[in-house]
């Protein structure tokens, strides 16, 4: 199991969204044929014993207001100033299920869990990977697993492979689990006598992207569904290469000692794989490879 100590991105916060749960809105980020535009509500209402389950301090306004660092398409990104993408579609109709509707608040990637400690935000979702330093300080919801993926220029010019990138020069997010995986790539380079990868890391996904584009860097390393959606959008200057490799789960953060309210978001989203809303969601977003059957509390991890 892949796991890392945090994820991702800085980004300029400040944006509101507010979305209703039971009328969802995804527009792609470009405004072409090629994006998800449809709408995609749950089948049918809320659970009124998973309702029941949720505090009452969440639920007196019916909004449960979600922390998020909506710079990382296609998972949670801006539009018009509104939160779309997987990450907001899933959790949107998870919501409905309780009852609830939604507001999206953007904050840089390192405010998303200290902001959920501190109760600023009633949950987090930002896809952050479940690892034990977070099991310590909230409780998760798993909803996703995302393997590691790797991306190179269209014809790999640099010849670079995944498991002999040795010399070469990878572009990174910090703070990713990918951050890690590298490190230990690069390690395996020196004890066997060659040259260590060099690990070029941005403080955002656009920019560790562009430096591939770019020719800067060499490959690129992150999370399977940003580079299936960069690929899509680069107009042919991208692919992916390699298989995808690894597990990293994804889950919702809520405040520690919040359990039972752990368990309705579970059921919630348990609800949306059974009616199939879940499925629908994923392959709107091409991204149901990392689609799992059995979301669960403070899954363990290594």
């Amino acid at each position: 199991m892949i796991t890392g100590s945090l994820r991702r991105r800085i980004v300029a916060a400040g944006a509101l969204v507010l979305t209703g749960a039971l009328a969802l809105t995804a527009c792609g980020e470009k405004k072409d044929t090629t994006e998800p535009t449809a709408s995609i509500t749950p089948k049918s209402g809320p659970d009124q014993k998973l309702a029941a389950m949720v505090p009452a301090d969440v639920k007196s306004d019916g909004v449960i207001k979600i922390g998020s660092d909506t710079t990382y398409a296609p998972a949670e990104f801006l539009e018009n100033n509104k939160a779309i993408g997987f990450d907001v579609d899933l959790f949107d109709a998870a919501a409905a299920k309780l009852g609830l509707k939604t507001q999206w608040i953007t904050t840089p990637f390192t405010g998303v869990i200290t902001g959920v400690k501190s109760g600023k935000y009633e949950a987090g979702i930002s896809s952050l990977t479940i690892n034990p330093d977070r099991l310590k300080d909230t409780e998760m919801v798993s909803y996703f697993n995302s393997p590691i993926q790797w991306v190179v220029k269209k014809g790999n010019p640099q010849g670079v492979q995944p498991e002999s990138a040795c010399g070469k020069k990878v572009a990174v997010q910090t703070g990713t689990v990918e951050v890690p995986d590298l490190q230990q790539k690069s390690k395996a380079c020196k004890d066997a006598g060659k040259p260590a990868i060099t690990i070029d890391q941005f403080q955002d996904q656009s920019t560790a992207t562009a430096a591939v584009v770019s020719g800067k860097d060499d490959a690129g390393s992150a999370d399977y569904p940003v580079f299936v959606d960069a690929v899509d959008k680069s107009n042919g200057q991208l692919e992916l290469l390699g298989e995808p490799y690894g597990q990293a789960p994804y889950g919702v953060a809520l405040k520690k000692g919040q359990t039972q309210f752990a368990e309705a978001v579970a059921g919630a989203y348990k609800a949306i794989i059974t009616d199939g809303t879940y499925k629908q969601i994923l392959d709107k977003w091409k991204v149901a490879k990392g689609a799992i059957t059995d979301p669960a509390v403070n899954p363990k991890v290594s």
